[in-house]
């Protein structure tokens, strides 16, 4: 199984796909302002208790309070109080917690008000992006995650991961970090750390040392609602949890992100540092990876099954609904219970992927095909397991009912990838009827003329759809190349079919959007 990762560049961002097998099978966008991502750490001041709610609503500086519950703060957040106060009023050197000396951890059921009172500062961490009209969820529990290891201030435990299931390895990992780890800092001991030798395991746990310690340098001096501790980019965290040997390629499209992404393979993993690629393609990544066109086959209503057969995805307010429908496979297999055994095993394996991919949460309803025999039903509930096993989202499946509907709950912590895959025509705005489409080449032409000429762009790109490529570009005598006799310029054109076949954009060499600057006539 071959693991890839493509990150194209975007005006307003990025976009990250995560492939396996050349199948898409996650997919991420972050903007140039992306604040409030899962792991973030802020300076928030208490705005609200709310007695009823047992919780507290923190202003980090989102557009709404951030949401903190009592079960959010931690056991250990007075020592956290106590130590955020030192460092604030300056009265603590050591950001190492070196001598530091905790408070007695807080009840399990207590009351929020009896920890935190209205305009107290308090350190919090992201552990719900905003999603809809819900501002932040945070939690007083701080933690860094790194490659092998997290690590907890205020907190002396040392755990390891339940996925390591030998006791000798169990043993040997205690040892080991109880061994390097400094006092008041707890570690939770990830699966990929498994036959790693103490070196590598001592490298991570410095460099998240490294980072607490800038995080409270920076704390001693910050404002209310400035971020403390901020996790790193989308693309890197991603290769930070995933990287293995089944990672093969790592694909940028844009050069700084390049740079960024191989000096952080460089630090943890240098013998993969050369598969990360500068991608220099004509066209854009992913549409010359075909990630486009499956975008666009995958996050509509009705997603096709491989061989045959199709589910259906509904959205309502209080859950997600799926339909497993057989399609035209009915007439494949000699009985219908062969038939809907087979449908359902790859409508499962398709289920999985689209949870995964369009990060879906809350409650998810699957009604699969009719099943009458006790141990297919089984077998779709193990298969679904199975599926469902490298999704790093908490999650629960439940085994099929009699009626034939099985369950799934699905933590999400960030909003939904929701892709609109039906178009409204650019032209005529669902009406029907548009001009010529021959006028959008005359549009075009026009524009063209304007920023060359009057605006006097040196270097030229326009994106535009690959159909609109094929017009300008076919012929010995292309139109592009008529166009450089007219302008001394040869025009770059870019295909993008992420664009409807009469919209286009007009770029500089940085791939920055060109405005037309059309001056009115009573300047």
């Amino acid at each position: 199984m071959s693991t890839e990762l493509l990150i194209d560049s975007a005006q307003n961002g990025s976009r990250i796909a995560l492939l396996q097998d050349k199948q898409l099978l996650e997919l991420h966008s972050e903007g140039m302002d992306n604040q409030f991502k899962v792991g973030d750490i802020y300076l928030g001041t208490v705005r609200k208790i709310v007695n009823g709610l047992n919780a507290a609503f923190i202003d980090v500086g989102y557009e709404k309070d951030a949401f903190l519950h009592y079960q959010d703060l931690g056991p250990n957040v007075n020592s956290m109080l106590k130590f955020t106060k030192m460092v604030r009023n300056n009265n603590y050197q050591s950001y190492l917690l070196k001598g530091f000396e905790n408070e007695p951890e807080i009840d399990k059921i207590g009351k929020i008000e009896k920890v935190l009172s209205k305009t107290n500062q308090v350190l919090v961490q992201v552990v719900k992006e905003p999603i809809s009209t819900k501002g932040p969820r945070l939690s007083c529990e701080l933690s860094l995650p790194g490659r092998y290891l997290v690590l907890v201030p205020f907190s002396d435990t040392v755990n390891v991961s339940k996925k390591i299931r030998s006791n000798e390895e169990r043993k040997r990992l205690l040892r080991l970090i109880n061994s390097i780890k400094p006092a008041n800092f707890g570690v939770i001991i990830r699966t990929v750390a498994e036959g790693q030798s103490v070196t590598e395991l001592d490298k991570d746990l410095r460099n998240l040392l490294d980072s607490w310690e800038g995080g409270m340098k920076k704390l001693l001096k910050a404002k209310s609602r400035d971020k403390i501790i901020g996790e790193m980019s989308m693309a890197s965290s991603l290769i930070r949890d995933l990287l293995n040997e089944s990672f093969d390629a790592i694909t940028v499209e844009e050069e700084s992100t390049y740079d960024q992404i191989r000096s952080y393979i460089r630090s943890i993993a240098p013998e993969k540092e050369k598969i990360v690629k500068l991608y220099n393609g004509k066209a854009k990544l992913f549409e010359s990876a075909g990630i486009e066109k499956q975008i666009k086959s995958l996050f509509g209503q009705t997603v096709s099954l491989p061989q045959g057969g199709y589910v259906i995805i509904e959205h309502t307010e209080a859950l997600h609904v799926i339909d497993v429908n057989s399609g035209n496979k009915s007439n494949q297999e000699s009985d219908q219970e062969s038939t809907a055994l087979k449908t359902n095993m790859v409508a499962a394996r398709e289920i999985a992927r689209q949870l995964r991919l369009r990060d879906m949460g809350g409650i998810i309803v699957v009604d699969f095909i009719d099943m009458k025999k006790a141990e297919n039903k089984k077998a779709i509930y193990e298969v679904m397991l199975q599926e469902m096993k490298s999704d790093r989202s908490k999650h629960t499946v439940l085994p099929l009912s009699k009626f034939g509907l099985m369950q799934i709950t699905r933590q999400r912590v960030r909003p939904e990838v929701n892709i609109v895959t039906k178009e409204t025509c650019p032209s005529c705005n669902g009406t029907g009827k548009i001009q010529a489409s021959i006028l959008v080449a005359d549009k075009l032409e026009h524009d063209l003329h304007h920023i060359a000429t009057i605006q006097n762009v040196a270097k030229i790109q326009i994106g535009l759809h690959p159909y609109l490529h094929a017009y300008f570009t076919q012929g010995l005598i292309s139109q592009r190349v008529k166009w450089f006799f007219k302008y001394y310029k040869w025009i770059k054109l870019i295909r993008d079919s992420s664009l409807p076949v009469t919209e286009y954009r007009f770029l500089d060499e940085s791939g920055e959007e060109i405005e037309l600057q059309v001056k009115s006539e009573t300047e």
